[in-house]
């Protein structure tokens, strides 16, 4: 037996790269209450009460405000679930998602 045999063999790694993340961005409107949009963003981005009017006076003020970053598939549902949560009562809250550079 040589001391080749004794070596254990090593398996090559394969590395996982990190998921690429995305931007959810709430879009202002001048339609959809403040209170509704700070609710949206407590229960659907967990944002707490600070951060989530911290959130919305910026898209208020600027158009728009980064609300979190997420891989692709969290992002696009979160999004999804709180235009539908909009639509439901009417008002036309819109989120989009990009990719972060």
């Amino acid at each position: 037996m040589s001391d080749s045999d004794l070596k254990p063999r090593l398996q090559p790694r394969t590395k996982v790269e990190k998921p690429k993340l995305y931007r959810v961005i709430l879009l202002n409107d001048d339609f959809t209450p403040r209170e509704f949009v700070v609710l949206v963003l407590k229960g659907e981005f967990r944002l707490d009460e600070a951060s989530a009017e911290k959130v919305m006076m910026t898209a208020h003020q600027k158009g728009a405000c980064v609300v979190s970053v997420y891989p692709k598939d969290v992002a696009e549902t979160k999004a999804t679930r709180a235009i539908d949560a909009a639509q439901r009562l009417g008002y036309p809250l819109q989120f989009t998602v990009e990719p972060e550079e």
